[in-house]
């Protein structure tokens, strides 16, 4: 080999060796190295601190003779009877906070329950999608007034098209979500007469896409479940439009409690669906989740609480398929509804 052959040689195997022993000496572990990467956790206060429910697996004692059906509509009186309002007969059924049935009714026609409310009176009123009418009942089932007309659809002062729900002021008027057909809201009097309405079929400000509930707050205030538009609308009595909740929750059902609480149902924001299973249908066939939002008046979230979306025919305790109702009760307690799970639940607030 050449004289500069062989030194470049060596000084190469001599840069080689170096670069070995560094690299070897980098591998090895740092004296306490294990120790000073090493997250050591404090000891963490295992208290909840937000609510959270359980089932009551008991609750209702449905008599064996009742079949199950969808369970749309679900309302709590003053005296925390839970008043069930399913697609079957008797499709009124009262149930105490033990799970105990109080009484039962309602056998003539109904064709498609929706939504159920109490008034400060105790009188009940149920939205029949199917009669297209929205009845009044005294608490023992007697019909004391129908807004609307019995088997006949329509666009006009006396006739209603599957409207889902009802709001009644302190003074016994009535505000009437027509949903399914009409997309607006109409105005009658304590008497059924009609007053004025708003709103048509769209997505603008003042437009609605399936009103799918209504409530009204102590002040008179009314909060809309705009459902395929993914939001919920405030409006005065006028029906002028004082806020817009937008982006927050699929609202299926609302219940406002006597303390301004906004119960509200429904799912998470989702895009529209083509599902063969149900053709045409609304927004959320089927639900992505299942949720129950707490608002303010102001439209801050107070509580967000999810349930497991139960699989068709296979819905276990808890679970909740179709979730379409809420309401709560004195102490807190959560019964929902649903579409096709087919059954009403009690869900005990645990803090």
């Amino acid at each position: 080999m050449p004289r500069h052959l062989f030194s470049y040689w060596i000084a190469a195997a001599a840069c080689s060796a170096m670069l070995a022993t560094a690299t070897a000496q980098e591998s090895k572990p740092k004296p306490n190295q294990t120790e000073q990467t090493k997250i050591v956790l404090p000891d963490f206060p295992r208290i909840n601190t937000a609510p959270w429910y359980e089932v009551d697996k008991t609750w209702p004692q449905r008599p064996s003779q009742y079949d199950t059906a969808a369970v749309p509509g679900i309302a709590v009186d003053a005296k925390d009877q839970i008043w069930v309002f399913t697609r079957t007969q008797p499709f009124v059924q009262i149930y105490a906070a033990d799970g105990k049935l109080i009484r039962a009714w309602g056998t003539d026609p109904l064709t498609n329950a929706h939504h159920i409310k109490i008034d400060q009176d105790g009188n009940v009123w149920l939205a029949d999608i199917g009669l297209h009418v929205v009845r009044k009942f005294s608490p023992g089932g007697e019909i004391l007034l129908t807004i609307g007309t019995a088997g006949q659809k329509g666009t006009d002062k006396a006739h209603l098209n599957a409207p889902t729900d009802m709001a009644i002021t302190a003074t016994g008027e009535v505000f009437v979500a027509d949903g399914y057909g009409n997309n607006r809201v109409v105005h009658f009097d304590a008497k059924g007469k009609y007053v004025k309405e708003w709103g048509q079929l769209g997505v603008g400000p003042n437009d609605f896409s399936l009103p799918h509930a209504i409530g009204i707050d102590s002040k008179g205030v009314l909060y809309i479940a705009d459902r395929n538009n993914q939001r919920v609308q405030v409006y005065s009595q006028a029906g002028k439009l004082l806020d817009s909740w937008q982006n927050v929750i699929v609202p299926w059902g609302i219940t406002i409690t006597a303390k301004d609480e906004i119960w509200v149902a429904g799912c998470s924001p989702m895009p529209w669906l083509s599902d063969p299973k149900y053709p045409g249908a609304p927004l959320s066939c089927p639900p992505k989740d299942q949720l129950v939002m707490k608002f303010n008046t102001q439209g801050k979230v107070l509580q967000l609480t999810t349930f497991p979306k139960g699989a068709d025919e296979k819905e276990q305790p808890g679970d909740v398929n179709w979730l379409h109702t809420a309401a709560v009760d004195s102490a807190g307690n959560l019964y929902l509804g649903d579409i096709i799970g087919k059954r009403a639940q009690k869900f005990v607030r645990q803090k």
